[in-house]
């Protein structure tokens, strides 16, 4: 009978060189060497005021390097920060066998506000310097996530005062039931989880009046619509997504074509991605040549965003939402896509229509003749119309036929209201001298070098976020407030550049 080794791993201390366990080619390797020999940290020495007295302070360079490590891994939470420096080795060689506390680690993330911008710029320096960037087609996309918020804590002032006003009359209701009892002898225990739940709606009513003393408007749009208020992450929005409605942030990235470098990243508490287009395209200005592709998807699609890319001679390729349906490579798209899941199907199913329709009516182009379904004749009363940007000629029955018709009930939706009826037909797109801007974008994302070069966009952008969600599994932002989630989200696009530069060689 064959014997093999014992391999025995039970505890043990062994010596060990710290500095062999950062191997050169991986990407902790890659973060020690650009920390500690590119990056400017003085900023943070004004954080401290220790140089006399006090404790010393943890290195900022130190806790960089483990919170950007700890986020490759998928580590996010500062107490599962804190465990692995005391448990894996690759940190303990980061620390010097130090172990920074988890209170330390979450200041010192949810103070990089400031910090961060110039940091994520260097990195994008030294890409460049290894020629990583490529500068002809940046692809802007997006990814919603849910926050360290509340998703039932949001609403408007509205819907707070409508709260307060239950709160208010809930507690009315559990004090008068209260008095009622008092006569009669009751448990000890029943009379006090009944006090404290009027004491619990009492104070959730006063927070509630706190809020609104704080905030005396509604939060607005950028059209000056009404948005919700979340009470824990005033910032936060909420947002629509294929998996329901949650409370949270939307990050937004721009990525260079060649080696999907991010060369820009920003978090926002809004889930209309047409006002994310514009800042982040002017935030990429320094890093783009006058011929740099934008490229967008059909959610940062509108007529402002194409007039103004335009006006700044800024080349861009922003889909619409009819750019598949004209496009004959995805004709038989419908047959591959998955059955929507009732659970999350909120489509409403269609109606069939319960009077006529203009296709009921026998209409003759070439006579500029008309007749209803029950045989009348129709005049016209309109031959140049422009409805919709489209030329239409109108037609509308007279009194004599309309009124003693026995098909009105199926010719007019509210026929005691309702006269005549009118119908429409549309002959075209009306030619007028106004600039289309979307009509322009659609001529040019319609031609064979445009769905190529859109078509691109799908291999640049998508793989940058399924790298950070599921290989970095960042499912959430576990901070609150647009600024520390802007943070965060920067922290995690540099370790996505990061890992681009130690995949090409950097610090070996």
């Amino acid at each position: 009978m064959a014997r093999y080794k014992t391999i025995d791993t039970s505890p043990r201390f062994l010596a060990v060189d710290l500095e062999r366990q950062l191997i050169p080619g991986t990407f902790v390797h890659a973060l020690n060497h650009l920390i500690d020999n590119e990056l400017d940290l003085a900023a943070f020495d004004s954080r401290y005021a220790n140089d006399r007295s006090g404790a010393p302070a943890w290195p900022p360079a130190v806790l960089l390097k483990v919170v950007l490590y700890a986020y490759s891994l998928g580590i996010v939470s500062s107490r599962g920060i804190e465990r692995a420096c005391a448990e894996q080795v690759t940190f303990i060689a980061l620390t010097g066998d130090r172990i920074p506390h988890f209170t330390t680690i979450a200041a010192f993330v949810s103070g990089l506000a400031g910090q961060i911008a110039p940091l994520f710029a260097r990195i994008l320096y030294l890409c460049d310097r290894q020629g990583l960037i490529g500068r002809e087609m940046f692809a802007i996309d997006g990814v919603k996530l849910p926050s360290n918020a509340s998703k039932h804590k949001s609403g408007t002032r509205a819907d707070f005062l409508h709260r307060i006003r239950k709160l208010e009359t809930a507690t009315a209701a559990m004090l008068a039931r209260h008095r009622e009892n008092d006569a009669q002898p009751a448990e000890a225990s029943l009379e006090d989880k009944a006090r404290q739940k009027i004491e619990r709606l009492e104070n959730e009513a006063a927070q509630l009046r706190d809020w609104l003393a704080a905030n005396p408007e509604d939060r607005r749009g950028a059209k000056g619509s009404i948005r919700k208020s979340n009470r824990t992450d005033p910032e936060s929005a909420k947002m629509a997504t294929g998996k329901g409605v949650i409370q949270g942030y939307c990050g937004v990235a721009a990525v260079d074509g060649k080696h999907q470098i991010i060369i820009e990243a920003q978090a926002h508490g809004t889930g209309s991605e047409q006002e994310l287009l514009l800042p982040v395209v002017e935030a990429t200005a320094a890093n783009r040549n006058p011929d740099t592709l934008i490229t967008a998807d059909a959610g940062y699609h509108s007529e402002t965003n194409l007039k103004r890319l335009a006006e700044q001679n800024t080349p861009a390729l922003i889909a619409d939402n009819g750019m598949r349906k004209r496009d004959e490579r995805f004709k038989e798209q419908k047959k591959y896509k998955i059955l929507p899941d009732p659970l999350y199907d909120k489509t409403k199913p269609p109606r069939k229509a319960t009077t006529y329709r203009p296709e009921d009516f026998d209409y003759d182009p070439e006579t500029g003749t008309c007749r209803c379904p029950a045989g009348k004749q129709l005049y016209q009363n309109g031959s140049n119309c422009i409805h919709n940007g489209y030329v239409a000629v109108k037609f509308q029955g007279a009194l004599r036929d309309c009124v003693p018709c026995s098909e009105r009930e199926r010719c007019l939706r509210t026929p005691e209201k309702t006269r005549t009826r009118q119908v429409c037909f549309f002959r075209g797109k009306a030619d007028t001298t106004k600039v289309s801007y979307t009509e322009i974008m659609r001529q040019a994302i319609d031609t064979e070098r445009g769905r190529a070069l859109y078509g691109r966009r799908f291999a640049t952008v998508e793989p940058v976020f399924g790298n950070l969600r599921h290989n970095k599994g960042l499912n959430r932002f576990t901070l609150r407030g647009r600024k520390k989630v802007d943070t965060q989200w920067k922290l995690y696009c540099m370790v996505h550049n990061i890992e681009k530069l130690a995949h090409h060689g950097y610090g070996q």
